[in-house]
């Protein structure tokens, strides 16, 4: 009998397979898919020789994980490429915001009215970064805080809304960027703790910057993988469980799947019935001719670009996508272009780069113009670089990845109780109603993202349980 078996290989899959190898307990895990990654997977989508991103490319999180920090992903090929710049936001004048490793570039970027006040914001907690980030992505109850002090203090910034702590600012462009940074977790801007929200992505950036993965985000998932079969883990692909009846003897499931899915393979029932899934992303990953010809220079030397005129803007597009039920019209982008610091990622000369927006859940149009049209008022003759282009709407993104339901990237709404409290209000999210079952995906805390600390988490209650027993 194996002492653990962990469906679904995701990074926290992953993480979760190794936490328990590296601590001598046998694991087997399984894959429904051919190949490991979940969320963090390359594949050429477009043209020979063009390796895009699926979903995540970006990796502030990753970088900046304490889960990955401790495992030694470098001997098994993860090597983390950094742009010149981690992030830019371009404004319709031709000018852009930037988030900068520097904190005084950054704060410049904003003009001199807004320069002293994110000095002021972000100052605190940077020479703390790593222990804080430990303890904010380790809650809740799976380890006691190294800095409560400072812990506290974030949550005292963070846990009000954004639309709060942006009456910090006294103009729009330092408005603008920290409703894109809230934005990448498609939250309304006026929700609980969406203030943490931008403040982490923020912080990220100026302690560990927001990396590409050399050669593709897969290459994450692929050292997760090597790393747990040196540990004697068993790796399985193609191999879909429907019932915990697929699965060999073990004493502790651990599942890297949706609540909804658990449910249904444990047999749960309406146990998750009240989990709410938000807003999904129409996705777009692009062969380019060249560059993207971003009017402002700063872009130009991003990694990952955010696309909205204004807060005003981006606000009206995240309202419409998560309260409106309708496709904004016009859309906040997210957009990457990893060739800028990875010219393995497409033949000579050319480029991968890709964009999304935010829909209703489960929505089935196509938002292919109103994304070009966005990019075309910030990167002007932008179609005539396109070679060619993959799109993915909800039900695309659904069928690739079973835990994005409705299209949902996140895996669940970051909204209300449910941004801290996932997949239930319980002190212990990672645990279920059957004592030898688990869950440790994204649904759990700390939340969405490419990071593995769900899994970590997770591992935690499991060796606690496996030791008991």
């Amino acid at each position: 009998m194996l002492d653990a078996v962990v469906v679904g290989a995701g990074p926290n899959g992953l993480t979760a397979a190794v936490e328990l190898a590296r601590r001598g307990f046998s694991v087997a895990l399984f894959e429904a898919k051919g190949t490991v990654g979940g969320g963090a997977r390359t594949e050429e989508l477009t043209l020979p020789g063009f390796r895009h991103d699926p979903c995540s490319a970006a990796h502030p999180l990753a970088v900046s994980s304490p889960a990955f920090r401790g495992l030694p992903l470098e001997r098994y090929g993860l090597q983390w490429l950094h742009p010149e710049l981690p992030m830019a936001h371009p404004f319709p004048d031709g000018t852009a915001a930037v988030l900068s490793r520097s904190v005084g570039e950054t704060a410049a970027s904003f003009g001199p009215r807004d320069a002293g006040a994110y000095r002021r914001l972000v100052t605190p907690f940077l020479h703390r970064w790593d222990t804080l980030v430990r303890d904010f992505m380790s809650l809740p109850l799976t380890a006691l805080p190294r800095d409560p002090v400072t812990l506290a203090r974030f949550g005292l910034v963070g846990l009000p809304p954004s639309t709060w702590l942006a009456r910090r600012f006294r103009d729009e462009r330092a408005r603008t960027l920290f409703a894109g940074l809230v934005a990448h977790v498609m939250a309304p801007l006026s929700g609980f703790a969406t203030s943490a929200i931008g403040l982490v992505f923020a912080l990220a950036a100026h302690t560990r910057g927001w990396p590409v993965a050399r050669g593709g985000s897969q290459a994450i998932s692929d050292a997760l993988a090597g790393y747990l079969r040196e540990l004697g883990g068993a790796v399985h692909t193609d191999y879909e469980v429907k019932r915990l009846d697929d699965l060999p003897p073990a004493r502790a499931y651990v599942f890297d799947t949706s609540p909804t899915a658990l449910a249904r393979i444990a047999g749960f029932g309406d146990h998750y019935a009240r989990y709410r899934y938000g807003p999904g992303v129409f996705k777009i990953d692009y062969a380019l001719d060249g560059p993207v010809p971003w009017t402002a220079p700063e872009a130009r030397r991003a990694g990952t670009v955010q696309i909205g005129a204004d807060s005003t803007e981006i606000g009206a597009a995240l309202h419409a996508a998560s309260r409106e039920q309708r496709a904004p019209d016009a859309p906040f982008l997210i957009t990457v272009q990893p060739s800028v610091v990875d010219p393995s990622r497409a033949p000579d000369g050319k480029h991968v780069f890709w964009a999304y927006g935010h829909v209703p859940h489960g929505w089935t149009g196509d938002l292919t113009d109103a994304i070009e049209r966005q990019l075309e008022r910030f990167a002007p003759g932008f179609r005539d670089r396109v070679l060619a282009r993959a799109t993915a709407g909800p039900p695309e993104l659904a069928a690739r990845n079973a835990n994005y339901v409705g299209g949902d990237i996140a895996t669940g709404a970051v909204s209300g109780l449910q941004t801290l409290l996932r997949p239930k209000l319980s002190l212990f999210p990672y645990t279920t109603p059957h004592p030898a079952v688990f869950i440790c995906s994204q649904a759990t805390p700390p939340g969405p993202g490419v990071h593995g600390m769900p899994g970590h988490n997770a591992a935690k209650a499991v060796w606690k349980r496996l030791r008991q027993t």
